[in-house]
């Protein structure tokens, strides 16, 4: 049985529905260096078994720079915003990355992209396009 282009594009359009959507990302720099990083997901979170539980922060090469797991579902709470302190990100590395994972669909094909150097006065906010 051949399985219609047409139905292929719409089953893969499905699929990337319900991915988590990254909105935004607020860094504040400390005077120790160190970072407050907010990240604000949107996602059809349905149950215990299918939920945005995870986003992190990678640089170029993919290394992971820092990790949130989100323990629960946000059924009634969407988007929301979740935060890590006291975030270590290496002096020489001026972009990074979000990226947010669900229980289903794994890590999300679309990240935020981040460039540490639009920094002024310590913070900075980054909204997806």
């Amino acid at each position: 049985m051949k399985i219609s282009p047409v139905i292929l594009l719409l089953l893969s359009q499905m699929t990337s529905a319900n991915e988590v959507n990254i909105l935004q990302a607020s860094f504040s720099q400390h005077t120790s260096g160190l970072w407050s990083i907010k990240v604000t997901l949107k996602h059809d979170d349905a149950s215990w078994k299918h939920y945005a539980d995870d986003w992190r922060i990678v640089d170029e090469k993919g290394n992971i720079l820092a990790d949130r797991i989100l323990v629960h579902p946000h059924i009634n709470e969407q988007p929301f915003t979740r935060g890590l302190n006291n975030v270590k990100i290496p002096s020489n590395i001026k972009t990074v990355f979000i990226e947010a994972h669900d229980k289903v669909h794994g890590w999300s094909k679309n990240r935020l992209k981040v460039n540490l150097d639009d920094i002024k006065n310590g913070h900075l906010i980054v909204k997806a396009k």
